[in-house]
């Protein structure tokens, strides 16, 4: 029996994308944001077992960058074929002739072997996308920036990835949306750099931040840049890099409603400045990214930030008067310890660890253990880099008696 023509159409679909099977149902599922869509379903519909539904479809043209109107209308032939008898003859020259019609729109996921490269491509690309499938594409790169929040590395990168392909595919013919694609697109390109970088792969990261700081000056979006560059901070080479880096990224995210990433880039500079030797420095950067919280709503602007709660804004000071040996170190941590209270915030790896150095630096041993055991705790449910930065330091802190807690901590670190 011949193969049947829409078959092999979303046969091809997918390895214009370079994607197996197992690739395509999750970057349909990306689309749609729900796991509906399995590796034996894509292989149904590949073989002409079954033609998807139009939702379906809707979400497999987005997933895969071509106009939603020609696959929907290559799903009516096939299922008009499927209801005629006697179609065994072969294809109709119509059928071929639409087929190449579409083929000739499918660009972006063979231009390079990897997402960022991809990436690069379609921005230089323009043409159409339906609101719908760009409001989708838009909230879910909101979402995963969320997921980020209690989600490991290992766990988040395929989706990541697959939303950026999915962007990257829908960009070529973004239209009217092409802008805020293209800050969507940055945004999960950044995420995907922040993803790679927790894992260990550094030059996959680097890549990840220039696409995205290319996607911000094509959007001629500011903020888009400073997210790479406090991304890439924290795997800066050295610390004047790294301050040079927040510096640009505190000058990108100056104006309203950028609050929260203004406190995030200041604190992140006093953080920075103080491992440098720069304790005034320092100092003027926490003031002016406290005075910027006191603006800031982390829930209402950029996903991006919403990790950036008060919780964290004290880690930061923590972490700032700990390495410069303060004496505001203690009282901040008193008032750190009020504030989290028995509650672990989303982005408690990082708060619990700098928590606990500072009550072990500042002498107060008991709740600093008590602390540095919510901190193992948090890291067995998300390890991630910062967190094993934090371990060692936190292991050299604690008393003799906990030998055994000093050991786990350093076996995490290392």
């Amino acid at each position: 029996m011949p193969v049947d023509p829409f078959a092999e159409l979303l046969r091809q679909l997918r390895r214009e994308a370079e994607r197996s099977q197992d690739e395509q149902a999750d970057a349909i599922n990306t689309v749609s944001g729900r796991a509906t869509v399995t590796r034996r379903e894509v292989s149904r519909y590949e073989n002409g077992e079954n033609v998807p539904t139009n939702h379906t479809l809707g979400h497999i043209a987005v997933a895969c960058g071509v106009p939603v109107e020609s696959i929907l209308r290559e799903a009516k032939a096939a299922r008009a074929r499927r209801r005629r008898r006697g179609d065994r003859e072969g294809e109709d020259p119509d059928d071929m002739k639409r087929r190449t019609l579409l083929g000739g729109a499918i660009v972006g996921a063979t231009a390079a072997a990897e997402p960022w490269g991809r990436l690069a491509y379609a921005l230089n690309k323009g043409a159409r996308i339906d609101p719908e499938s760009a409001s989708v594409l838009i909230d879910h790169a909101a979402g995963l920036h969320l997921d980020e929040l209690s989600e490991s590395a290992r766990s988040l990168q395929n989706r990541v990835e697959s939303h950026l392909d999915a962007i990257t595919a829908a960009l070529p013919r973004a239209g009217e949306h092409e802008r805020a694609l293209t800050i969507a697109a940055g945004e999960t390109a950044a995420l995907a750099g922040w993803v790679a970088w927790d894992l260990g792969e550094h030059d996959k990261a680097a890549a990840y931040y220039r696409v995205t700081s290319e996607c911000a000056k094509e959007a001629g979006h500011p903020p888009l840049r400073a997210l790479a560059l406090g991304y890439a901070s924290y795997g800066a080479t050295s610390p004047a890099g790294a301050l040079e880096m927040l510096s640009q990224a505190a000058q990108d995210v100056r104006g309203h409603g950028n609050a929260t990433a203004a406190a995030w880039a200041l604190g992140r500079y006093a953080e920075e400045a103080a491992q440098a030797g720069d304790g005034a420095g320092a100092h003027r950067a926490l003031e002016k990214a406290r005075f910027a919280y006191d603006f800031a709503n982390h829930t209402s602007e950029q996903a991006w930030v919403r990790f950036v709660t008060p919780y964290r804004m004290d880690s930061l000071a923590l972490s700032v008067y700990g390495e410069l040996k303060s004496q505001e170190l203690t009282v901040t941590a008193d008032s750190a310890v009020d504030r989290l209270g028995g509650e672990l915030p989303d982005s408690g790896v990082v708060v619990l660890g700098d928590l606990a150095s500072a009550l072990l630096r500042g002498g107060d041993v008991d709740r600093g253990v008590y602390v540095a055991r919510q901190f193992a705790a948090a890291t067995a449910s998300k390890p991630n880099t910062m967190g094993r930065q934090r371990a060692q330091g936190i292991a050299g802190w604690l008393p003799d008696t906990e030998r055994e807690l000093a050991d786990h901590l350093r076996a995490f670190a290392s």
